[in-house]
């Protein structure tokens, strides 16, 4: 049974305890049943060859009353402060041997709380292609993890978390997170004369898997749609401020890169605060390629990105993640 295999494992163990310590879960959790769920799936833009295998866990999750209750544990606790920037509940990603229903249980839990999730998007007049959209990275998601695996399930379940507590929205082009400036970050903007300071609203841009070009064009409506976006459903909250924390920053791009790629073109919006000092060569390998564990001299050279970053480590060279800002 699931929520065993989970007390067995020391870490998820204290995870559960934390769980259970707040008592009996005070929203209620619900599935569409076996009919409906194919539709929910696909509004979520669930690869097809996902859907029949989750329909079928399904009926083993309803099967398991144990599990049931977890699951309502888990849609009390993620719907709980619905909105507040960093107030998401993070799901952890259940141990292999859990099995499919362990790698597929977040799934179900972002499921379950889609009634709650929309209702904070009509509480916010959010539009509904925004909406759904935004909800779809789900389905983008488990795309992912199958490209990399094989399997349904998702690779990190909190990623997903954002869009479902109402942190994040896709609007074009970009994805968009309510979040909060960091230390450096911050001060950086504070000097360049923004009147902002760390810890003030900020929006943290992200770039989403299979959805075209990073084009010039595509970031410029992606952020005239923000300024409006966030100007109109979050008017309480003062955005001066987007950032990017990503790889995509690292300035040794452009000695592979022609000036007028769109990486590049993408780099120069931003300022940079700071680079990590320490390499993360997994990162881009795991985005450009797919899976951050293919062996760095088989890396393919299709592509004018494909070459530098496989170029790059295969010359002992290394990628290091860039957080950058530029005034809204």
């Amino acid at each position: 049974m699931l929520v065993e295999e989970l007390r067995a494992d020391e870490k998820l163990a204290g995870w559960l305890r934390d769980l259970e310590s707040g008592g009996a879960p005070r929203t209620e959790a619900t599935l569409p049943d076996a009919v409906d769920l194919p539709d929910v799936l696909l509004d979520l833009a669930v690869p097809h060859e996902c859907v029949n295998e989750l329909v079928a866990l399904r009926a083993r999750l309803a099967a398991d009353p144990q599990a049931m209750t977890l699951l309502s544990l888990c849609v009390d606790r993620f719907v709980r402060d619905m909105g507040v920037i960093g107030g998401g509940w993070e799901p952890p990603a259940f141990p292999e041997s859990t099995g499919a229903l362990g790698r597929t249980f977040q799934v179900f839990v972002f499921i379950a709380a889609l009634p709650y999730v929309r209702a904070y998007h009509r509480q916010r007049d959010i539009p509904v292609d925004v909406s759904r959209r935004t909800l779809a990275d789900l389905g983008r998601n488990l795309a992912v993890h199958r490209r990399r695996t094989g399997t349904t399930g998702l690779l990190v379940p909190w990623w997903i978390g954002l869009h479902f507590h109402g942190e994040l929205y896709q609007l074009g082009r970009l994805q968009f997170q309510r979040a909060r400036l960091g230390g450096r970050t911050g001060q950086a903007a504070a000097d360049a004369g923004l009147g902002t300071r760390p810890g003030e609203p900020c929006l943290s841009l992200h770039i989403a898997d299979f959805t075209g070009p990073l084009s010039p064009e595509a970031c410029d409506r992606s952020l005239d749609r923000a300024r409006e976006f966030f100007a109109r459903h979050y008017p309480e909250e003062h955005y001066a401020v987007a950032v990017c924390h990503s790889w995509l920053l690292d300035r040794q791009l452009t000695r592979y890169l022609p000036t007028d790629s769109n990486i590049v073109r993408f780099q120069e919006r931003f300022r940079i605060a700071h680079e990590e000092t320490k390499a993360d060569d997994k990162a881009p390998v795991a985005f450009v390629f797919g899976d951050p564990e293919l062996p760095v001299a088989d890396l393919p050279r299709r592509t004018g990105v494909e070459r530098a970053v496989g170029d790059h480590l295969r010359a002992g060279g290394h990628w290091y993640g860039g957080h950058g800002w530029f005034a809204l």
